[in-house]
């Protein structure tokens, strides 16, 4: 089960039946095994203290993942739509290809993997990367 929810700001995600069917399959096509994901999108100051508190780290991102289990996909998934907007316009990309991306990059962190070494991060962006472009196409 897939589900959609904000904290603290005004936000809604269009597409969710494409959305969820997207993240369905790449779990399904990567191994993975879906109970559930529930992606709350949230402001920066919203996703500071959560950083600050569970994390201690005292900085701004744009996802915080947390995983339930190590047998199948459980997790809560935090992002910050003020990120999405300030890195959409410096990697001059939309905001839709953005999310997207942020989105993928915390489902893939579930699947296994990585992003701590040039070649984890490498092989993350190169996953990132396939999967958005099989939801890009359904946003049209």
């Amino acid at each position: 089960m897939l589900t959609f929810h904000t904290e603290d700001i005004d936000f809604q995600l269009d597409n969710t039946e494409k959305i969820q069917d997207w993240i369905s399959q790449t779990i399904q096509e990567e191994g993975g095994t879906l109970s559930f994901i529930n992606f709350i999108f949230c402001s920066d100051t919203y996703l500071h203290r959560i950083n600050l508190e569970y994390l201690k780290h005292d900085t701004y991102t744009d996802i915080i993942t947390f995983p339930y289990s190590n047998e199948t996909i459980e997790s809560d998934i935090f992002i910050s739509i003020d990120r999405i907007r300030e890195n959409a316009k410096t990697f001059d990309v939309t905001f839709q290809k953005e999310l997207h991306r942020v989105m993928i990059h915390g489902v893939l962190h579930l699947l296994g993997y990585g992003d701590k070494t040039e070649e984890e991060q490498q092989a993350m962006r190169d996953k990132e990367n396939f999967w958005i472009g099989k939801v890009e196409p359904l946003n049209r």
